[in-house]
Parts: C-alpha cells; sequence; structure tokens
C-alpha cells in the first residue's frame, strides 16, 4: 500500500472531501442506473485502505458510507413506487424486463429479508429497493431493513481495505520476535482446527462407541454374582446413588454433575488462592513470565490486542447482555435472563471481593496502567461467565452436530484469547488470569445449574414455531451490537502507555555483595527451579564494552529469536552447516530473561555444536559507576528433541574455556577465581546433568 501516497500525495489536504466522495459512491453504487457506470464498491474500498494509512478516521468513513448507501436504496425506492410499473414493462437503460422479473422472484420468494439479503448480491442490490416501492413495501419496514443492510455492507467493503492494508504493513513483525511468536499461536490454533474438524467428522461415533463400551461395562458389573450380593447388603447405599444418577430427574444426575464440578471449581480457585499467599515459587513465575512475553511485543499485537481485551471491557459486556436479552425475550427464551444475569453479577461481586481482598499490586511491566488490583482477572473472569453461557445456549439450542462443535470451538478460543491479551499487554499475571478463569467458571456452572432447572421445570412447554421475522430481528439486533463494538473500539482512547519503571542503581565496593541469598546464586527455570551456579561476574563500562570484550575474544552476538533466524537455525541443525550467531532459548536470573547472548563455533562448524554463554546487566554498579554483569557458560554437545541443545556436563571445563578465550584479548585489568557455591550436581530446565566445583570469575575490564 506504499503507493497510495504517489497516487494521492496531496490528500491531506481535502480530508473531509474524501468522506463525501465515500457517501457519493455509495449513493451512486446502489442508483438504479447509475451504479453500472461507478465502481462505488472498489471506491469504498480504497477508502478504507486510506483509513488504515491514517487519511481518514475508520468510524466516520463507516458512518458516510452506510448514509450513501441508505439514501441511494431509499431514491430507488421512490423511483419503484412512482414509475415502477412502467419501468418493469419497458426496462430501463442496461437493465432489461428480465432482470426484474428475477428480482421480483426473490422478492416474493423471501419477503422484507429480501431488502437486507439483496445489499450484498450484486445483480440485486439496485433493483430491490425500486421492487420494494413497487410493491407497496411499508415504509417503516424497508427503512429496517434497508439500514441494517446498508450497514452490513459498508462493513463487508471498508474494512477488508482497511485489514488488507494493515496486513500489508503487518508483514514487517515476521522478522521479528514478534513474528515468531505470532507463528507459535497461530500453530496453536491450527492444531485447534485440526481437532475440531476431527470432532466434527468423528467425535458423534467416537462419543457413540465409548457409550457403547461403557454401558456393556456396567451391565457385566452389574450382573456380577459378587455385585449383586454386595448391592443387596448395601441397599440405603445404592439407593441413594441411583438417585443421585437418574438422567431423568434434575435432582438425579444433573444436580450430582453440578455439584461435583461446583466442588472442584471451588477447590482449585482455593487452592489458587492459597499458592499466591504462601508460595513464592508461583509469584516468581508469574514475574518470570511476564519478563518472557514483554520481548515478544510488538505495536501491531499490541493494537490487535487492545482490541481483543476490549471484548472484555464492562461497557462491551453491558451492549452484549442487553443484545442477548432482547434475542432472548423476542424468542421467548425467557428463562435463560434470570441465569443470565445471575453469571453476569455474581461474577463481577466475586472479581471485585477478590481484588478488595487480595490487592495485589498490577505487573512493573504492564503496557499501560489499570486502576484496580490486578487478583483475579476483570476481563478473564466476565469472559468466562459471559461468553461462556452464550456458548451454553447456542450448544443447548443447536440441533446439528456440526453447529454445537463450532460454537463450542469459536466459545472457547475467544475465552482463551481474552484472557491471553491481558497477559501480553502486561496488566495481569498468570495466576491472575487463571483465577479470573476459575471464578468465572464457578459462576457459569452455577448459572448453568440454575437454567437446567428451570428448563427442567417447562420441559413440556409449548414448542413455538420459528418465524423468518425473528431470525432477521434477531440478525439486526446482533449487528447493531457488533457496530456498537466497533464505534466503542475506533472510539476509545487507549491510556497512556506506561513508562518502563526506572531501574534504580545500587552502588556496592564488592562484586560478590549482590548476591544475597542462596538461591540469587543460580539461574532459574521458568517455574523458579534453580539450574546451573553463575560462572562469571564481569564489570564492564557499559554494553558495548562487554560486547567489545566477547568480539575481540571471537564470540558474537547471538540473534535475537525471530522468523528467519529460527528457520536458518532450523535448516543448519537439519544440514549440520554453520550458523555463528544462532539464536538461544530463554534462560532466567532473578526473573528475568538474560540480556546477552555470546557464543563460539567449534572446529566442526556446525551449529549442533556449540560454545555459548549468557549473561545478564544488573542494576549494581561500582563506586567507579561501573556495572556489573553476571552470566554462566556451557557447551551444546548436540540437538535433542529437535528444538533444544543438550549441553555437556561438565560446565567447569567450558567456564575456563571462556575465560581462556577473555584473556587473550589484553582487556582484562584483574580477574579472581573464587569459591561461589559448594561442589554440586544438577539438572537444568531440559533436564540435563551437569556438574561443577562452585568456583566463579570475578573479572573487571579496563577502559579504551
Amino acid at each position: 500500500m506504499n503507493f497510495i501516497p504517489s497516487l494521492l500525495p496531496a490528500i491531506e489536504h481535502f480530508h473531509m472531501a474524501g468522506y463525501w466522495i465515500a457517501l457519493f459512491a455509495a449513493l451512486f453504487e446502489t442508483t438504479i442506473g447509475i451504479g453500472l457506470f461507478i465502481p462505488g464498491s472498489t471506491i469504498i474500498l480504497f477508502t478504507g485502505a486510506l483509513a488504515a494509512k491514517g487519511y481518514f478516521d475508520l468510524g466516520d468513513l463507516l458512518w458516510f458510507a452506510a448514509i450513501g448507501a441508505i439514501i441511494g436504496d431509499n431514491i430507488n425506492y421512490f423511483i419503484g413506487k412512482k414509475y415502477g410499473a412502467k419501468i418493469f414493462s419497458k426496462g430501463f437503460w442496461l437493465i432489461k424486463p428480465a432482470h426484474f422479473i428475477k428480482g421480483e422472484e426473490f422478492f416474493k420468494k423471501h419477503g422484507a429479508k429480501s431488502v437486507f439479503i439483496g445489499r450484498f448480491i450484486p445483480s440485486l442490490k439496485e433493483i430491490i429497493p425500486l421492487i420494494a416501492g413497487t410493491f407497496g413495501m411499508k415504509r417503516l419496514s424497508f427503512m429496517l431493513w434497508n439500514i441494517l443492510g446498508a450497514i452490513g455492507w459498508t462493513l463487508v467493503w471498508v474494512l477488508p481495505g482497511y485489514f488488507l492494508a494493515q496486513s500489508l504493513d503487518l508483514a514487517t513483525i515476521w522478522l521479528t520476535r514478534a513474528g515468531f511468536f505470532l507463528t507459535i499461536f497461530i500453530a496453536i490454533f491450527l492444531l485447534f482446527y485440526i481437532l475440531k474438524i476431527i470432532l466434527i467428522k468423528k467425535g458423534k461415533k467416537l462419543f457413540s462407541f465409548l457409550s457403547s463400551v461403557w454401558q456393556s461395562i456396567k451391565q457385566a458389573i452389574i450382573q456380577n454374582p459378587e455385585v449383586q450380593k454386595f448391592v443387596n447388603r448395601h441397599k440405603t447405599i445404592f439407593e441413594f446413588l441411583q438417585k443421585r444418577l437418574n438422567r431423568n430427574n434434575f435432582y438425579g444426575l444433573p444436580l450430582t454433575l453440578f455439584s461435583l464440578a461446583l466442588l472442584y471449581t471451588l477447590s482449585l480457585f482455593g487452592g489458587v488462592i492459597e499458592e499466591i499467599i504462601n508460595y513464592d515459587i508461583i509469584v516468581s513465575t508469574d514475574i518470570r513470565v511476564a519478563n518472557l512475553l514483554a520481548i515478544f511485543r510488538n505495536a501491531e499485537l499490541v493494537s490487535f490486542f487492545f482490541w481483543v481485551t476490549l471484548l472484555g471491557k464492562w461497557q462491551i459486556i453491558f451492549i452484549f447482555t442487553i443484545a442477548t436479552i432482547s434475542i432472548l425475550w423476542l424468542w421467548k427464551k425467557r428463562s435463560y435472563i434470570i441465569p443470565l444475569l445471575l453469571c453476569i453479577v455474581g461474577s463481577e461481586i466475586f472479581t471485585s471481593a477478590g481484588k478488595f481482598i487480595f490487592h495485589r499490586a498490577r505487573p512493573d511491566i504492564a503496557i499501560y496502567p489499570e486502576n484496580s488490583f490486578s487478583f483475579p482477572s476483570g476481563h478473564t473472569t466476565i469472559a468466562m461467565a459471559f461468553y461462556g453461557f452464550l456458548a451454553y445456549m447456542l450448544i443447548k439450542n443447536a440441533r446439528q452436530w456440526k453447529r454445537k462443535i463450532n460454537i463450542f470451538f469459536a466459545s472457547f478460543i475467544l475465552i482463551i484469547l481474552i484472557g491471553f491479551s491481558r497477559l501480553y499487554l502486561g496488566v495481569h499475571y498468570v495466576s491472575d488470569v487463571w483465577g479470573g478463569y476459575l471464578a468465572g467458571a464457578i459462576w457459569l456452572i452455577i448459572a448453568i445449574g440454575f437454567s437446567e432447572y428451570f428448563l427442567y421445570k417447562k420441559q413440556n412447554g409449548e414448542v413455538l414455531p420459528q418465524k423468518i421475522t425473528k431470525h432477521l430481528a434477531s440478525i439486526g439486533i446482533i449487528l447493531v451490537s457488533v457496530c456498537c463494538y466497533f464505534i466503542f473500539a475506533f472510539n476509545y482512547q487507549m491510556p497512556a502507555l506506561t513508562a518502563p519503571p526506572e531501574v534504580k542503581q545500587i552502588t556496592i565496593s564488592d562484586g560478590l555483595s549482590i548476591f544475597n541469598t542462596d538461591r540469587s546464586k543460580y539461574t532459574e527455570t521458568l517455574l523458579g527451579n534453580t539450574q546451573e551456579p553463575l560462572s562469571f561476574i564481569i564489570i564492564a563500562k557499559n554494553d558495548e564494552q562487554l560486547i567489545d570484550l566477547f568480539e575481540q575474544a571471537g564470540w558474537e552476538l547471538a540473534d535475537d529469536v525471530s522468523i528467519s533466524s529460527v528457520a536458518k537455525l532450523a535448516r543448519a541443525a537439519l544440514w549440520k552447516n554453520s550458523y555463528s550467531k544462532a539464536p538461544m532459548t530463554p534462560d532466567f536470573w532473578n526473573a528475568n530473561v538474560h540480556d546477552f547472548g555470546f557464543e563460539k563455533a567449534t572446529d566442526s562448524d556446525n551449529v549442533r555444536t556449540r560454545h555459548h554463554a549468557r549473561f545478564w546487566k544488573t542494576n549494581y554498579i561500582t563506586e567507579n559507576g561501573d556495572i556489573i554483569y553476571i552470566g554462566t557458560a556451557s557447551f551444546d554437545s548436540n540437538i535433542k528433541w529437535g528444538v533444544t541443545h543438550q549441553i555437556n556436563p561438565d560446565i567447569d571445563t567450558e567456564r575456563e574455556f571462556l575465560y581462556s578465550d577473555l584473556q587473550k584479548t589484553d582487556m582484562i585489568i584483574n580477574a579472581e577465581k573464587q569459591q561461589f557455591v559448594d561442589p554440586q550436581l544438577g539438572n537444568n530446565f531440559s533436564g540435563d546433568l551437569f556438574f561443577t566445583d562452585g568456583k566463579l570469575y570475578l573479572i573487571s575490564i579496563k577502559e579504551k
């Protein structure tokens, strides 16, 4: 889309005129006769692309185009009212009577909804409003479906142009860490899609087979003489169990399952609370995950997940709730309304109480500020409760197995996306999101239980016939609520980005004094388990001096993790080729991801084997203002599982190898080897063994 500025170099000077161009393009696109010569849809698509480039406000553009489409249809309607009979008999310009006959048949078949549906059919969109006027369709009815159709048509043509232009800009993401993250994300959803297809095609047969096997096993157990004797001796207990497992009574199996599910979810939620209060490992893991996700941030992905997270905003939930209640009232499914409201209100009360009780602070690396406390995540709680209950209602009333599966996966992905958006934006920890899911699930189970109870009481109620007007009215309500979401999202101002927290530098006199606990002497896994002990402390003036030291020693700075670097690493590993700057898997110290990865090729010049070292920049400085860097070294002896390297257990040899290379640079002014930890044997995150004498080098670099 970079050709747009060259085609319209001064477009910013007729900014307002562009909206009117969109209005008249939409108007003439559907005006009888004129629309044949005006490529209105193409113009609308193009203006959508311009909106993506910032020349137009997307919300204003949508309104102008929709108003133009509405006016164009009304012109056709009034022409039909006054001249319809004459036009039908003789035709109009290039439009022959046969075209009107086709439109008439469509109108008679679909009635009022043809005004809405015909809006999206190129050969009919100009003719249907004219036919509606000719046949004397009521003005109010025409306007209702005309407005809905115009809004839908506008979205169909403006948004693809907008998102296409944005997607071309997104191409640059794929060369970054965010691209690697996005690829993993898409791969996960592809797995879900494959699972969905399998369940649609084979799921029903599989469940039938499992049910048949269970029935056979159950009958075999019941008919066993020893079992029958045991049952006869304990009739009271088994009569009670039989009542609890009765499928035909709500107080039987349904209530039993709801109770067990509720108790289990409550126990999980209580376990999360206990771990947050009593176990540092959960808190430190939360911090590590937050720090890891932060390195995969990208402006475009932040924007995408901000749109996703708005689906859990209370204003949007309120709009969708009103829309849902309206549709339920329209279809006389009012027994769902009280459980739905119970689910929403209960979740909100539960969330507010949790935030008030625990007062957990938000992550320091949040992209924007939030005013409330962190645990549990309110967005995640309401996502599970509200969208989960919507999914329950839709699945309950869907007749086709395929539709049930599609609804389940669509709602599941939506709920997961909303929860993950809170993590990606850095406004919640993993335990906040997990706690939110459990809190929402508690009220979802309660709401479904009440809903099933009400349905059980009404099970002999009248089955109402389905009317096409109800379908169309429901579509209209959904479209209006979706439009409200878009309007809200386009006009919602993202809170000012939070500036990265200022790192407070601490002056020390001795490099070893930074290790105030035994745990701080070791690197860590994502879950907080200790790994190899640190083997280097390097005191340097700045990052550039540290990098220069390693480069002079023959070591190279590793590439960031990205699509291109990982693909290059995979090719090099497969063909046993060289890649001297291959990316490294993340490692942690003090809950932070390593800042620098250095590596050196072996004599075989093969990416499968390499010398590598990871270093962290601390917030400690010497009295002279030099920075303390800490790190560890190890040797990759092979690749295992196809995704990570296997380290040589003798990490002391690698420590000495790195020190020998650094010493050759003539940049070291002082080096001491000290006993740092006790000699030990251990495992790293992937289970590789290591052993060490526990010694460490303390190195100072001289200034140039």
